[in-house]
């Protein structure tokens, strides 16, 4: 029975870290309703390259946002116009290290 022991700690302890993990992954921060800290994400965008609202890292799977550009209207979540002043909220791009992961779509944007 002892030589079990370590054996069964160790097989406990990686089930630990994959719930840790698989937990980590599955959070995200932006809610059901589209916001990220009470930022609707949807409107004007402005790309900065310090001190952004948002931290966003562009991907191709897995986003929390799908995100879809726009000349005009931004009205609903995930519908994005960018412009050079008069933004409703900043971004700045990053390789790590976001805030959210966001995915550029033609159609169906919103929370993943």
């Amino acid at each position: 029975m002892k030589s079990f022991m370590p054996v069964l700690r160790v097989f406990l302890l990686v089930i630990c870290l994959f719930c840790v993990q698989a937990a980590a992954l599955a959070a995200t921060a932006i809610n059901s309703d589209g916001y990220y800290k009470g930022i609707r994400l949807a409107g004007k965008v402005r790309v900065v390259d310090s001190f952004p609202d948002i931290r966003v890292q562009v991907v191709q799977c897995f986003p929390d946002l799908r995100v879809k550009t726009v000349d005009s209207f931004p009205d609903d979540i995930g519908e994005w116009q960018f412009v050079g002043y008069g933004e409703d909220f900043t971004i700045q791009f990053v390789d790590s290290f976001p805030d959210i992961r966001i995915q550029f779509v033609d159609s169906f944007p919103g929370v993943e």
